[in-house]
């Protein structure tokens, strides 16, 4: 967070319109946009109590207090109220748009079918932080759904691949060719479907691999080596940006009070909205929140 702003601004989290990802920010009926660059700055201060974000662009009514670690960041209400609303809740079997079945591959042995409208392009693909991914098929609403069901159950692939599970590989991913060898073959089983099962009404779209480890800064950046558990008031997030993908942010520190060298450590952009945040200047370096040891060890609080 930059550009001389003073507190009380929101974060509303990672947007990724484009090939770079996009801060959304909200104070009172204000809102702007911080687009994100890597090798630059990024550093703020959690300030007070963590506030539920609302729905559908709508204030929360009860200005609820939800708990740092939630990435949802919405109480009961409001998070049910956006659910009933979203595609995935399949509420919507009248909607007359278009949409796309992808294949998203995350890392080795991480791997999704999802549905995603076909006028958003590959945005739900970056927000996902998926690192390769083909188009299989288009149509209606209901016709990719019935394929989405079908093709997961035929490939046994889950319908949701946690965070911590895409970080854990994303470190130490293999070269694009196998990558893209990985994608083609799961291509492949999924065409190979076709006629059994796959709506006539589903146009099928050819092979064509899309790897995203460079719009995701990936390339020959250190692997990250600790994440953010959650923020806490005072708490200071600051680093280096040197990647991102999805709602994580790959910030490069140095070592601090805590005591421990230098690193890559994520910040899972839904843990900061709902937060009142102040631009952190400082020496731009440090963490001074709960963090996880993604190598599996414990929790450190300190500043890292």
């Amino acid at each position: 967070m930059g550009d001389g702003w003073s507190g009380g601004w929101w974060c509303t989290g990672v947007r990724w319109p484009g090939e770079a990802p996009e801060l959304g920010w909200r104070r009172g009926g204000d809102r702007r946009v911080s687009v994100l660059a890597y090798g630059t700055g990024l550093g703020f201060r959690a300030l007070g109590e963590r506030h539920c974000v609302g729905a559908r662009g709508n204030v929360c009514p009860l200005a609820a207090v939800v708990p740092g670690r939630s990435t949802g960041g919405r109480c009961a209400e409001c998070a049910r109220l956006d659910r009933a609303h979203s595609v995935a809740a399949d509420t919507l079997a009248d909607d007359p748009r278009t949409y796309r079945v992808y294949l998203a591959w995350f890392g080795p042995g991480l791997v999704k079918v999802g549905i995603t409208g076909e006028e958003r392009g590959a945005a739900r693909l970056r927000e996902q932080g998926a690192v390769a991914f083909t188009w299989l098929g288009r149509g209606p609403l209901m016709a990719a759904r019935r394929t989405e069901e079908v093709l997961r159950a035929a490939l046994g692939v889950p319908d949701r691949i946690p965070y911590a599970g895409k970080r854990a590989v994303r470190g130490r991913l293999p070269g694009a060719g196998e990558r893209a060898e990985a994608v083609a073959e799961l291509y492949g089983r999924a065409a190979a479907l076709e006629g059994r099962g796959w709506p006539d009404s589903l146009e099928r779209l050819p092979l064509e691999v899309v790897d995203q480890v460079e719009v995701f800064g990936l390339s020959g950046t250190p692997a990250p080596i600790r994440s953010v558990r959650e923020l806490v008031d005072g708490g200071v997030v600051a680093g280096r940006l040197v990647a991102a993908a999805g709602p994580d942010l790959h910030l490069a520190v140095t070592g601090g009070g805590g005591g421990g060298g230098g690193g890559v450590v994520v910040l899972d952009t839904r843990l900061i909205t709902g937060w009142d945040l102040t631009a952190e200047t400082g020496n731009g370096v440090g963490v001074g929140v709960p963090l996880i040891d993604i190598g599996g060890g414990g929790v450190q609080g300190g500043l890292f």
